[in-house]
């Protein structure tokens, strides 16, 4: 999204910016109104402040929102679909128990975030989130305590793999922008991510689960009627329906790097139709109706469509309330708040992997996505990396892995994955931000730590 107004100083921008957020959270946790009321009366309130011409404020309102639920509500509704055939056909806790029958019983949430650790290397956050629900709610069920000791295990895997290591397109577009060498970079957000993983969500999302009680969705094992003398698919056969979309989209993400790389054509016609089939989206719909296919021996057809129309009715609000998180994202990006704070804090004199991680927190804050914070921060300071000489192919993977941590940290209520992760688990916006955002912030810091000492040693 393009700025639309330079109006205002950097400092007069911060202002509004913490403004609007104060003002969002007092709406919703004071007053009790609804997010996705809450979200677009202050998108509107914005624009109007940071004078965005006022026949450009619709506009910028539906951009943002449309932007976002273009990537959200196909994945969400599709995965939503998957999840469901799982659940009623028994096939979620057939891996539920195989799961813990491998690690035992105690170490149940650790089995999760390795497989979400495993899965998350193609799969995108969200993408791999709604696929992985029906597991993590079919654990929690089964051994009881709080829904976070098992979604955070799993979600900040996908969140960790998904910032820090290619093929996922934040690292890869930053690694291209800096000139830092994708195959490095793969092997060092590895090494960085799996520690960055362990004790950021692992063992928080442990504490998380004793200190804040989440009880189960309501919506988890709605009212589909149950066939008793229905057989339970295969372990191999629930693996086969989970790991399809994880190879189709692998198709996209690999090519996509192996483009970058050099070492096949991007206008081979072969290569881009099997990128196509390798889009998430494409990629969730094959698997769906390969999923029907399976299933389809035991039961009527009447019966999956009334199991996927099922899956559909408890999303909804999720995504709409996902979709004006983004609207309100796209209303701070085109006030021109995010580049007005990153054009000042470039110019302080910090190192350059510190300067870095806080422009990309700062942008991250400022605006909520992820990946703009990410991709941005890495263009700005593409010149500061160009002027320092001595810079070696790993300073500069860890420049990446820096940026991708500030891209990470503090997620709140401009970012749709906020509002994705709280709606999912039934949590309201305070149990969100004292969990979620938490565990963000500790995934983006520790990255960055990590990186940091990386670029000492190495």
């Amino acid at each position: 999204m393009t700025e639309l107004t330079h109006a205002y100083s950097a400092g007069t921008l911060l202002g509004i910016a913490a403004a609007s957020v104060v003002v969002l959270l007092i709406l919703i946790m004071r007053f009790r109104v609804h997010a996705f009321l809450a979200l677009t009366l202050v998108s509107i309130l914005v624009a109007l402040v940071t004078k965005v011409p006022f026949d450009k404020v619709v506009p910028t309102l539906l951009n943002g929102f449309g932007s976002t639920l273009a990537s959200v509500a196909l994945l969400v509704g599709l995965g939503a679909m998957i999840g469901r055939l799982l659940e009623v056909s028994g096939g979620a806790q057939v891996l539920a128990d195989t799961l813990v029958n491998k690690f035992g019983e105690k170490r149940a949430p650790l089995a999760i975030g390795v497989a979400s650790l495993m899965f998350g290397f193609p799969i995108f956050f969200d993408a791999g989130l709604v696929v992985m629900l029906p597991i993590i709610f079919s654990v929690a069920k089964q051994f009881g305590g709080s829904t976070l000791k098992y979604a955070f295990p799993a979600a900040g895997a996908f969140a960790v793999m998904h910032a820090l290591v290619p093929p996922h397109p934040g690292p890869v577009a930053a690694s291209d922008l800096l000139g830092a060498n994708i195959g490095l970079l793969v092997i060092l957000g590895l090494i960085i991510a799996i520690p960055t993983w362990y004790i950021g969500a692992y063992l928080y999302g442990q504490y998380a689960g004793k200190k804040f009680d989440v009880k189960l969705p309501s919506s988890f094992l709605g009212d589909i009627e149950r066939d008793a003398s229905h057989q339970p698919p295969s372990f191999g056969m629930v693996m086969t329906i989970l790991m399809l979309p994880l190879i189709l989209i692998f198709l996209d993400t690999g090519l996509n790097t192996a483009t970058v790389i050099g070492w096949v054509s991007a206008d081979n016609t072969l290569v881009q139709i099997l990128r196509m089939l390798g889009k998430t989206p494409v990629a969730l719909l094959i698997t769906v109706f390969f999923a029907l296919q399976v299933f389809s021996g035991s039961r009527s057809r009447q019966h999956l469509e009334k199991i996927c129309d099922g899956a559909l009715g408890p999303i909804c609000a999720i995504v709409l309330v996902t979709g004006a998180g983004g609207m309100f994202g796209g209303v701070l990006r085109a006030s021109g708040i995010g580049n007005a704070l990153a054009d000042v804090l470039s110019n302080i004199g910090l190192p350059l992997i510190v300067a870095a991680f806080v422009v990309s927190a700062i942008l991250r804050v400022a605006q909520g996505s992820a990946t703009v914070a990410l991709t941005t921060t890495a263009a700005l300071v593409a010149p500061m990396v160009q002027a320092t000489p001595g810079l070696s192919q790993f300073d500069l993977c860890f420049i990446v892995i820096a940026i991708a941590g500030g891209a990470t940290v503090l997620s709140h209520v401009n970012d749709s994955g906020f509002w994705l992760v709280g709606r999912f688990l039934e949590m309201d916006e305070k149990t969100t931000l004292k969990t979620w955002t938490v565990m963000e912030t500790l995934l983006g810091t520790i990255a960055f730590l990590l990186a940091a000492l990386g670029s000492l040693i190495l």
